[in-house]
């Protein structure tokens, strides 16, 4: 029997009303399969890192090599998502979320199975390539599916956990696997997510495109993409090797002049893959830059502090990911009440408070020492910082795709993810390297925390003069305002 895919409505509440909306079974299986994929592509941005010495040991990579099975999935996965993002509007999101989804499984088969470093990092950018399909369609597939309001809030505040527990649930697991069985099963784990959302997602998943069918610009996808991939190359790289290298600078300095040219190439486009207008409005805007903040800032915090706890107080890969467990628990536990809390202040100001609650808790950070106290230190630190960073994630993600239409969802939702891509990869290269060149790591890894929440900090000033949050707060979604000149 086939299964109906009309998106089900689900009632708004009445003023005052702060509880949840209720969502049928249709939609819960839905949101099943939209956030098991994210979960899976969550997953793989952190399973593998406790397990690349193991990794590297075992296939014959140097130490130095090491750093390309994270770039040659980050390369791909950010340098196409807006790509992706706009070919999924034009010719069918589901097509592309779903072929996404192939490509992802089969490439962690091949990366269960590598022989040797080639076959390997094949594997890792196939994923990173699927990635890019799977993430932006997914979104846009979730946003398109639930209607803007009580129903979205909460579809997205579940979607925001489980993209946060993923991520956290891949450095326990990682662990746990490589430890007692092998590194390969952090790549079988992936392989089986796929295998069990891919049968589903046909019969579930709605199909939607634009109603009109432009032809796609192609010489903006070539700078956009160019320029994204010259860039996270340059960044990734100069985490490992520092800035000087003739490669860092030349492609920094190629990707910068690309995205220059994408910019002037979609001002005179007929047919933009962006549309400037829609970069134009004030909740775009300011929305991604509290998104690239919470992401870069979040993503060097947890960097250091393996450092720190594996290299200063000298835990184990397992303890350490234990850590970050109690982490992932509590950022279920924010995800579960973000959206009430959403629709109580407005994505806006919940976005502001978010940014001001991880920088502040930040701060306590660089009183870590050398005692077993900082364990319990960082431990309930990072673990309430991430709880506002998981409210920061689900505020932006709204703030950014209300009131943008249908037809552009695909856009909106890709830039978000593009943001998202780029945040997790700048934040370490640019900070993290202070932590890693420092003569004392111990006083590296506090420098970077202190920069690190300062930069959040500011952020939050910028974001709330920028959205205007002095506002009166709303129903939880924000007004796509343009951008006026002053």
């Amino acid at each position: 029997m086939a299964i109906d895919t009309t998106p089900t409505s689900t009632p708004a509440p009445v003023a005052g009303q702060q509880s949840a909306p209720r969502l049928s079974a249709r939609d819960r299986l839905v949101l099943f399969v939209l956030c098991a994929a994210q979960f899976m592509v969550a997953l793989d941005f952190s399973v593998l890192n406790v397990a690349l010495p193991v990794l590297g040991a075992d296939l014959g990579m140097s130490t130095s090599a090491l750093q390309w099975a994270v770039t040659a999935f980050a390369l791909p996965s950010g340098g196409f998502l807006l790509l992706f993002g706009r070919m999924g509007d034009l010719y069918g999101r589901r097509r592309l979320f779903l072929a996404g989804l192939a490509l992802f499984g089969a490439a962690s088969l091949l990366a269960t199975l590598a022989w040797d470093p080639a076959s390997f990092l094949a594997g890792r950018a196939l994923q990173g390539l699927g990635a890019a399909a799977i993430v932006p369609t997914g979104m846009s597939l979730l946003t398109t599916t639930f209607p803007e309001g009580p129903a979205r809030d909460r579809a997205l505040g579940i979607s925001g956990t489980l993209l946060s527990l993923g991520f956290t649930v891949g450095m326990v697991a990682g662990g746990v696997l490589t430890d007692l069985l092998s590194w390969r099963l952090t790549m079988g784990l992936l392989t089986l997510f796929a295998l069990v959302v891919l049968p589903l997602a046909p019969r579930l998943l709605p199909e939607s495109r634009t109603p009109e069918r432009p032809r796609l610009d192609v010489p903006g996808a070539v700078t956009v993409t160019g320029g994204l991939l010259s860039l996270i190359y340059a960044l990734t790289t100069a985490a490992e090797h520092g800035f000087g290298r003739a490669d860092v600078l030349v492609t920094l300095a190629a990707g910068l002049l690309l995205l220059a040219a994408f910019v002037a190439v979609e001002s005179r486009s007929a047919a933009p893959l962006v549309s400037l207008p829609m970069l134009r409005r004030r909740t775009v805007a300011w929305g991604n830059l509290g998104g690239l903040v919470t992401f870069s800032m979040m993503s060097t915090v947890v960097f250091v502090l393996t450092l720190y706890l594996q290299e200063v107080l000298h835990l184990s890969a397992f303890e350490t990911g234990l850590v970050f467990g109690v982490q992932g628990v509590l950022s279920v536990v924010a995800g579960t009440f973000a959206p009430r809390v959403i629709g109580r202040f407005g994505a806006r100001r919940t976005l502001v408070g978010a940014l001001a609650g991880q920088g502040a808790i930040g701060l306590s950070l660089p009183a870590l020492g050398e005692g077993g106290w900082s364990v319990v230190l960082a431990t309930a630190a990072v673990s309430l910082a991430s709880m506002c960073h998981l409210g920061a994630i689900i505020s932006y993600g709204l703030t950014v795709t209300s009131g943008v239409p249908d037809e552009e969802q695909g856009l909106a939702t890709g830039l978000v993810t593009s943001t998202q891509q780029v945040g997790i990869t700048v934040g370490i290269p640019l900070l993290g390297v202070l932590a890693t060149t420092a003569t004392d790591l111990r006083s590296g890894v506090h420098t970077v925390l202190i920069l690190d929440a300062a930069i959040v900090l500011a952020a939050a000033v910028l974001v709330a003069v920028g959205l205007r949050v002095n506002r009166p707060a709303g129903s939880g979604t924000v007004e796509a305002e343009p951008l006026r000149a002053r």
